[in-house]
């Protein structure tokens, strides 16, 4: 068998795969594993508003929420496996999804689909380790020690920067999604029209929106890191919004962030409730 009927062989794998009932399914609870964590994220930046200094406004913080009691743990292990679904349908989306697109842009999108991955990924592995009883939010973690270590190495502060103006960019992009309404792909027609479908298309540009800020906030630091050569310049989401509420008007911006990132969570049900039953089109 040559290299053009394995390729084809894995192709025709994959589209059966993305039909497949179990697959749905699983896609959906990872949908609703991922509307729980900003859910969470959201009750964690209200904390943090009205004056906790001791919440970790972050992924790993969100699910050490849930990880008091062996109930919390349970649901940990049911949001891994989610995760673990919308891992594969980003691969398979990667592979052989947006058959749709033209040109250059199907390329891209598939890009962008192997980029989700690698995100659904690393929350797969952080929600079972906090299940585990082996999460951690420990020094070794924060984004100062992972900028210095980038910055020994040839080009670090090149990378940082990198790092930095990526994550901008990813919040530019995900503003025109929101704006643009081309969320609307993942619903089904009845998510997007009528009463209902207003209401989800709110809950999904406020929420987006939110989201964006959040990745604009980090990659500024990041910047601001490699411009000034100091890393601890740098920081995650709880860092910057920690700078965040240190300025006048902080803690009313920290509560619209919380009322976003829930926003997204409620998005989050809705594509869950009605994500088309052919996933990769």
């Amino acid at each position: 068998m040559g290299a053009e009927d394995l390729e084809r062989a894995a192709r025709d794998a994959g589209r059966e795969a993305e039909e497949s009932t179990m697959l749905d399914h699983a896609v959906r609870v990872g949908l609703v594993s991922y509307g729980v964590v900003h859910l969470l994220l959201a009750w964690l930046v209200l904390q943090l508003a009205l004056g906790s200094r001791s919440a970790d406004v972050s992924t790993s913080g969100a699910l050490h929420e849930l990880a008091g009691d062996a109930l919390g743990r349970v649901l940990l292990v049911v949001l891994a496996a989610g995760f673990a679904a919308l891992v594969l349908w980003q691969l398979l989306d990667a592979l052989v999804g947006h058959r749709g697109a033209r040109g250059m842009w199907r390329p891209v999108r598939r890009a962008v689909s192997l980029g989700r991955a690698v995100i659904y990924g690393a929350l797969a592995v952080s929600a079972a380790k906090v299940a585990l009883g082996a999460g951690s939010t420990g020094h070794e973690t924060q984004p100062g020690t992972v900028t210095a270590r980038l910055m020994e190495v040839p080009y670090g502060r090149v990378l940082v920067a990198a790092v930095g103006l990526a994550a901008i960019g990813y919040a530019v992009g995900t503003v025109y999604w929101a704006l643009s309404s081309r969320f609307e792909k993942n619903l089904a027609s009845r998510g997007v029209h009528g009463a209902r479908g207003t209401a989800i298309g709110v809950f999904a540009k406020v929420g987006y929106t939110a989201r964006a800020v959040a990745f604009l906030l980090v990659g500024l630091l990041f910047v601001w890191a490699a411009a000034t050569r100091d890393p601890e310049h740098s920081g995650g989401l709880d860092e910057a919004l920690g700078r965040l509420l240190g300025e006048p008007f902080g803690p009313a911006a920290l509560v619209a962030m919380a009322a976003g990132f829930a926003c997204f969570g409620l998005y989050a049900f809705a594509w869950a409730w009605h994500l088309p039953r052919h996933l990769s089109r």
